[in-house]
């Protein structure tokens, strides 16, 4: 009967530690994470948007080409890091969309979602201060959102948790 008991006492205290936070699953981190992140969709967003505008597009075909630019430049920003560490391109790319793919969709639903909603956002032209000032108001509350999803996420030892691991390895 003893015996049993201090196993159980044992096994409640695994439990208990596999709640913790992991060392690396800081607000910090993940608001760098989240930075990183934002970089490549920003990158991918003003240009598809400035393209999508420039040769007069309509809304639906601009914002697809911004969100594919987006995933694209996030996951090549991963990529390269994940490459310059020495991984072979196959194990980087499998990082890279480990690392990202729900980052890069929180970012990019939230910031399409406002520019959306905001009244003529959508219509306005690359000299208007109203085309500027929404995609980078909707990029920063994109960037507030995907903070705490991109914390819950290396807390569980997922996203750029994944790619710090490589970064560390080698």
């Amino acid at each position: 009967m003893v015996n049993e008991h201090s196993t159980h006492t044992e096994h409640t205290e695994h439990t208990e530690h596999t709640h913790a936070t992991p060392p690396g699953a800081t607000w910090s981190t993940a608001a760098q994470a989240t930075l990183h992140c934002l970089t490549g969709c920003a990158i991918g967003e003003v240009l598809g948007m400035v393209v999508g505008t420039a040769l007069g597009w309509g809304n639906v075909p601009t914002t697809v080409l911004a969100i594919v630019l987006a995933f694209f430049f996030g996951y090549s920003l991963t990529l390269r890091g994940v490459l310059k560490a020495g991984m072979g391109f196959r194990a980087a790319l499998r990082v890279a969309l480990a690392a990202d793919t729900l980052s890069i969709a929180v970012m990019e639903l939230i910031d399409n979602g406002v520019i959306a909603l905001w009244p003529d956002a959508m219509d306005a032209e690359l000299a208007d201060l109203l085309f500027w000032a929404s995609l980078a108001i909707s990029l920063a509350i994109a960037f507030v959102v995907t903070v705490p999803v991109n914390k819950w996420m290396i807390g569980r030892g997922k996203g750029h948790a994944v790619v710090h691991q490589h970064h560390h390895a080698h």
